[in-house]
């Protein structure tokens, strides 16, 4: 009997879904692109929208920008995981790219919000983890979209009723974390998405290799 050897058949695992929400000013945007500079195994989901390109902008590296007439289409053939109509133009995420990554173990990021993760988790949900960040307090929340220095006092006002109405859908995701020390947070998020990866279902090769080793047993 020789020792048994990791199977060679398929990827290693199936890469996960993972969706970041937060109200805006909790650091969302930060973690994405944290992760993404540090970990070359998660890739960004890129969105298809009717909107017109902007000059500092690139198809398919920003958003793929595609006519109307398509997006309807896309949409009635259950090729987007979620959609949404904003300011008139509409935004969506093509299923084909992200099924192609999650089957060679590629993970997929997406910066959403909780209605956008509602539709994801309602068409791929065993993909997918979701985490929602919170930010450590209400004061602190208003603080640092004040130190932006993007926002009128009326958008800022608008941006806090909005958190209060995206924090009651906290109970819906699978992790939440607060963002009280970024580096902290960071962290936390890594650890989700390093457990997230070698969670049983998403490791077909080693459930293989695990009925081997049985096999193996029995003839020792």
């Amino acid at each position: 009997m020789t020792d048994m050897a990791p199977s060679e058949t398929g990827p290693a695992r199936r890469g996960v879904l993972l969706i970041l929400s937060s109200p805006s000013g909790a650091g969302k945007s930060t973690l994405t692109r944290a992760l993404l500079d540090t970990d070359k195994e998660i890739t960004l989901s890129i969105s298809a929208t009717t909107r017109p390109k902007r000059a500092s902008e690139a198809d398919g590296v920003h958003y793929h920008f595609i006519r109307q007439r398509e997006f309807e289409a896309m949409r009635d053939e259950g090729e987007l995981l979620e959609w949404a109509e904003v300011h008139g133009n509409f935004y969506g995420t093509p299923r084909a790219p992200v099924e192609a990554a999650l089957t060679v173990g590629r993970d997929v990021l997406f910066d959403i919000d909780w209605q956008g993760a509602q539709q994801i988790c309602g068409a791929m949900r065993s993909d997918v983890a979701t985490v929602f960040v919170l930010p450590p307090s209400a004061k602190e929340l208003r603080s640092r979209l004040e130190r932006r220095a993007e926002d009128s006092a009326e958008v800022i006002d608008r941006r806090l009723r909005n958190a209060a109405v995206e924090i009651n859908h906290v109970g819906e995701y699978d992790y939440v974390v607060v963002n009280a020390d970024f580096e902290d947070c960071l962290n936390r998020v890594r650890a989700i998405l390093q457990a997230e990866r070698i969670r049983r279902v998403r490791q077909p090769r080693l459930m293989a290799d695990a009925a081997q080793l049985v096999k193996d047993l029995d003839a020792v």
